[in-house]
């Protein structure tokens, strides 16, 4: 095992959704996978949060912050985002 981290998570996605769900097409791979990640990350509470979401903690933190310590970053926007998908014809 090389990390904790990460292999409980794969171990979660394959139990969760790939053991599950019956992918129809790439397409519909790539969206039922992102609405789980987004759902993992974002909504469900995590044992290692003290059993809170991802966003109520951040939140959480945030507010201990003293306001001149605030982190500022010069990016308005995330850094990085997801894989634009191409619409592609089905091929048989």
């Amino acid at each position: 095992m090389q990390n904790g981290y990460v292999e409980s998570f794969k171990g979660r996605m394959r139990d969760e959704l790939l053991k599950e769900t019956l992918f129809l097409s790439v397409a519909h791979a790539r969206v039922e996978i992102a609405a789980w990640v987004d759902d993992y990350n974002r909504e469900r509470p995590h044992s290692s949060l003290g059993y809170a979401t991802p966003a109520a903690f951040a939140a959480e933190l945030d507010k201990q912050w003293p306001a001149s310590l605030r982190p500022t970053g010069s990016a308005t926007q995330p850094i990085a985002s997801a894989a634009l998908m191409r619409k592609t014809t089905a091929r048989l």
